[in-house]
């Protein structure tokens, strides 16, 4: 119970920011209709109770499944064993990520049916299976973690020259959706448990980090592949909210339930069926333990919930409201400042970034500190909700002025910069662009784009996701530069006073 209240707490500080930024909005620039802003009231309660026990439960289930499934790994001596387990584990947790169906579906709409919403989850879980693999023999056979994101990201633009700008950007997107609340603690605990197994303790720390970000890149290129079989150079449809209107308060959380509700369940079954075939063959952990691990899935998944139901039915509308609200003012600076301001406190509120800025605090020892690596991962996402207001307001701009530039910047700095950071730094990506980016992040960039006439609704919604994922890379890989030259000016000065 004090383990439950302490996680409540957190979350509170975390979620009311975003809570008293709108509610500022409501009473000043953009009123909201007194039902919605009900509905968002108690959305945000949903939110803190949900995510609450979302975190809970992963801490007693999925972060100690993770870690078995690590340990077992590495103590098989049979690579391709270690690699279809890795692939398979993947390709099951990204099938079933809500966060990926949602996209999926809209990319569905989007495409006018060209891509069904099967064929973009398939494609999308490959990738990010073989990736997964990838990430689990580079921890095996002690690969630099910078070397593999050059050679991966080195094909992701040679295959971006062959594919349209719109499947570009929903690739980059689906990258940040595959990474949501359920995927992110559980391949940061399998991370963990396999890099565990290193006897050098400097590398098992360094190790620790990255496996996220490695598995990203493979939404990317699943995507890529996906489009040099089935063309979409003319790309059509509407992105449609699924907000239900009953009348009533509480009529869209009523109508959201049973959706969220099955698609959670579809989510966790792979997982909870992973466990317990590997309890039989693998793990053996005791009886309690492994009760324990089944009561912390159940957790997960009501906390999972209530969580979804609250974002989805509260959040949505009353972003798109705020954000052709301020959009219609033709002031741009306005605009960006506001986006800059959504994307500091809304991060605050993404569950995987709970569980990664803690892992980063307890895998170092305390020497990386989690309200740091937070305060730099709001500023990061803060700039890119920034910039993509930005390109909203001004026709010229294009995503790819933003992509091309920011990875060649964040692989540059991945050779320089303490190799922990470069796995914190890209994990941190990857975590960055959760339920609550993806949904009010999204939702208010729509608002905003169907404001302006020069705006196109479809083309500047899709890639505000991958601008969120991008940036983390940039600004946590700087705050490595900062770490390292304290370092360094310590050092100098304790052979100074040696001397």
């Amino acid at each position: 119970m004090n383990v439950l209240l302490k996680k409540l707490k957190e979350v509170v500080s975390a979620v009311l920011p975003v809570v008293i930024l709108v509610v500022i909005l409501n009473f000043t620039l953009t009123p909201v209709p007194n039902m919605l802003m009900l509905q968002f009231l108690i959305g945000a309660l949903a939110i803190i109770i949900g995510l609450a026990i979302l975190l809970f439960g992963i801490e007693m289930g999925v972060l100690p499944f993770g870690n078995n499934m690590g340990k077992t790994f590495l103590k098989s001596n049979n690579l391709w064993y270690v690699l279809i387990i890795s692939f398979l584990l993947g390709f099951f947790i990204n099938i079933a990520e809500p966060d990926l169906q949602v996209l999926a579906t809209q990319v569905a709409s989007v495409t006018g049916g060209v891509v069904p919403m099967l064929l973009i989850l398939v494609a999308v879980s490959i990738g990010t299976g073989v990736t997964l693999s990838m990430g689990i023999t580079r921890i095996v056979k002690n690969i630099p973690l910078n070397k593999l994101f050059a050679v991966t990201y080195g094909i992701i633009f040679v295959l971006s020259m062959f594919s349209s700008p719109d499947m570009i950007a929903i690739g980059f997107d689906a990258s940040g959706a595959t990474t949501g609340a359920l995927t992110v603690p559980l391949v940061l605990a399998l991370s963990v448990g396999a890099a565990a197994m290193e006897k050098n303790s400097k590398a098992s720390e360094e190790d620790s980090f990255g496996l996220v970000g490695v598995m990203s890149t493979g939404a990317i290129l699943g995507v890529l592949v996906l489009n040099l079989f089935i063309k979409t150079d003319n790309i059509t449809g509407v992105l449609t909210g699924h907000h239900v209107d009953t009348g009533s308060v509480f009529g869209p959380f009523i109508a959201e339930i049973p959706k969220v509700a099955l698609e959670s369940f579809i989510a966790l079954l792979p997982v909870v069926l992973l466990l317990v075939i590997f309890q039989k063959i693998s793990f053996k952990v005791k009886k309690r333990a492994f009760a324990r691990m089944l009561i912390g899935f159940l957790y997960t998944y009501i906390g999972l919930v209530v969580f979804l139901v609250g974002v989805n039915a509260g959040f949505m509308n009353v972003g798109n409201i705020i954000g052709h609200g301020l959009a219609s003012y033709n002031n741009t600076a306005l605009l960006v400042a506001f986006g800059f301001l959504l994307g500091m406190v809304v991060i605050l509120a993404e569950p995987a970034v709970y569980t990664l800025t803690q892992q980063i605090e307890s895998v170092t020892s305390g020497y990386v500190k989690r309200k740091t690596v937070l305060f730099t991962l709001s500023i990061g996402v803060a700039v890119a909700v920034g910039l993509s207001m930005l390109r909203i307001a001004v026709p010229a701009i294009q995503l790819w002025h933003y992509l091309l530039p920011g990875f060649i910047i964040a692989l540059a700095l991945s050779f320089v910069v303490p190799k922990i950071f470069v796995g914190i730094a890209f994990d941190s990506g990857g975590v960055a662009s959760g339920p609550m980016t993806a949904t009010f992040v999204l939702a208010f960039a729509q608002g905003a784009s169907s404001a302006l006439e020069h705006s196109n609704v479809l083309v500047d919604s899709f890639g505000v996701i991958a601008m969120v994922a991008m940036t983390p890379l940039i600004a946590l890989q700087i705050l490595g530069l900062i770490y390292k030259y304290k370092s360094q000016k310590s050092e100098v000065r304790k052979k100074d006073e040696e001397a």
